[in-house]
Parts: C-alpha cells; sequence; structure tokens
C-alpha cells in the first residue's frame, strides 16, 4: 500500500500487489477484485491477474535456487530415510471403480458446499461481514471432509482433485477471457518495479526467517523453496519447487507435510484475514477512489 502510495495511485491497488494475489493466486485475486470494483477500484481485478501470472513465474524462478544455495553454503543432506507413503494405489483403486452412484455423491456435496456457503455469506453480508464467496464454500467442504474422516467414511480424493481442476481451468479461462490485460499496459514498469521489490523482500524473509525458525536443516531448506513458491505464487507452484530439489538431494517427509498443509488451507482462512484488516486501514480509507 505504501508502494502504491508512493508511485501516485491509490493504495487499495497495493493489496492486490500483496498477498491477494501472490499468496491467493489468481482465483484469489479475481474474486477479491470483483468486490473493489464494485467499490469504485477500477481494473482492480486485472491488476491481481497481472500480479497473480508474474508471481507464478518468479516463484518458480526464485524458490528452486534459492533452496539450493542454502544446501550448498551450509552443506545440508536429508537426516534420514523418509519413508513417504503415497496414495498413489488408493488413487488407482478409486479410478478404476467409476460408478454413477459416485459421481452423484460427488455432485452432492459439491452442491452442499455451494448453497450452504452462499447462506452463510448472505448472513455474513447481513452483519456487514464481506468475503468472497469461495471462502464460505471452502470452509463448509473442510467441515464435510472432517466430519466424513470422523466417520470413517473418507471421500475420495482423487474424484475431487479431478474435479478441482477442470473447475479452476474453466474459472480461470472464462475469467481472462472477459479481462482487457492492454489497459494495464502504461503500468507495466510500476508493476515491474513493485514486483521485483515483493521478489526481494520475500526472498529474504525466506532465507532470514523461515530458514532459521524452521530449524536451519535439510527440511528447513526445502520448505524455504516451496515458501518461496507459496508466497509468490501458489501451492502447486510450491509442490513443483520442492519435488524439484528433493528429486536431486533427498527426500523430506516435513516440507511435504508443512507447505501443502499451510497453501491448501491455513494461508486462505488468514489472508482474508489480512485483506480485510487492511481494508479498513486509515490509509486506505482516507484515499479517494480513483483509476488506476
Amino acid at each position: 500500500m505504501l508502494l502504491a502510495k508512493a508511485f501516485g495511485v491509490h493504495p487499495g491497488y497495493g493489496l492486490f500487489a500483496g498477498s491477494v494475489s501472490l499468496a491467493g493466486g489468481h482465483g484469489t485475486a479475481i474474486a477479491w477484485g470483483n468486490d473493489a470494483e464494485a467499490a469504485g477500484l477500477q481494473d482492480a481485478a486485472l491488476v491481481g491477474i497481472a500480479f497473480a501470472t508474474f508471481g507464478l513465474i518468479a516463484g518458480g524462478v526464485v524458490g528452486g535456487p534459492v533452496a539450493e544455495m542454502l544446501i550448498r553454503r551450509h552443506k545440508l543432506s536429508p537426516t534420514g530415510e523418509a519413508n513417504i507413503t503415497t496414495s498413489d494405489s488408493s488413487e488407482q483403486k478409486e479410478e478404476s471403480g467409476y460408478s454413477l452412484h459416485r459421481a452423484l455423491s460427488l455432485m452432492l456435496v459439491i452442491a452442499i458446499c455451494l448453497s450452504v456457503g452462499e447462506v452463510i455469506n448472505r448472513w455474513l453480508f447481513a452483519n456487514d461481514i464481506k468475503l468472497p464467496g469461495f471462502l464460505t464454500a471452502m470452509l463448509i467442504g473442510i467441515a464435510i471432509t472432517n466430519l466424513a474422516d470422523k466417520a470413517k467414511r473418507s471421500l475420495p480424493a482423487g474424484d475431487y482433485d479431478k474435479v478441482g481442476e477442470i473447475a479452476l481451468q474453466l474459472f480461470l479461462a472464462m475469467s481472462l477471457m472477459s479481462m482487457d490485460l492492454s489497459s494495464l499496459a502504461g503500468a507495466l514498469g510500476t508493476i515491474f518495479v513493485v514486483l521485483c521489490i515483493q521478489i526481494l523482500v520475500l526472498t529474504l524473509f525466506a532465507v532470514f526467517i523461515i530458514f532459521r525458525v524452521m530449524g536451519g536443516d535439510y527440511d528447513a531448506a526445502v520448505i524455504v523453496g516451496g515458501f518461496c513458491g507459496l508466497g509468490m505464487g501458489a501451492t502447486p507452484v510450491a509442490i513443483a519447487n520442492m519435488t524439484a530439489i528433493t528429486g536431486k538431494y533427498g527426500p523430506s517427509f516435513k516440507a511435504f507435510l508443512i507447505v501443502p498443509l499451510v497453501g491448501a488451507f491455513f494461508i486462505d482462512l488468514l489472508n482474508a484475514v489480512v485483506i480485510k484488516f487492511f481494508i479498513g486501514l486509515p490509509l486506505l480509507q482516507q484515499a479517494p477512489l480513483t483509476g488506476a
């Protein structure tokens, strides 16, 4: 927000150069961008998409080299053989047993998440708590998944992963097709400078804070690579970074446990709190709503 103000634009655009787009990704940027545009912040979704796109690239480019630098500088190696168990066999069983019952069950659960999430979202709106619709639907999905596990009737993760991938691709395609990215041509220089500053800050934070807090060992270095991918892009980028690192230097069970859990669950909840906090700051409230 301070960078945006320094460049002479509305501080609200600074939110979309931060955790809205870089940690949240395209989906979060579009969802919050639509709300911001409805409030009068022109092209907020476009700005968010631009940073989310460049952030994905930056996260993949920076994460691996930073982690490798830490591994080589501190002469790190895996502490032991990590018995990482995968769900390939269970997923293969799920894939081989397609049935109409499974398809209808999947559609029912998704419908419950969307409908109950919408009811909760309307109640929140009525109480002046504005959150993107996907967040409340996600919370219902988390509740259903945990209740199913508690009842020892786990949901077929492979099926939901495939539906999620298809839905995300359709969502991004429809959203990006309706965006006029050429309107940001005049602001590319500003976007590039702000993005470079964000990359520098995130990298320094990962190296000097994350690495030390996580123990300063091999697992911590792999987590740093994942954090760079997650903080600048999205969870798939973080996993890709860690997969490349562990494929070269050895496995890290701790990293593959922590980073996906944070990226797939905790970050969306905390990010909403962070965004709402910054929206309420006097710096944002006092600035007049103007275009980029």
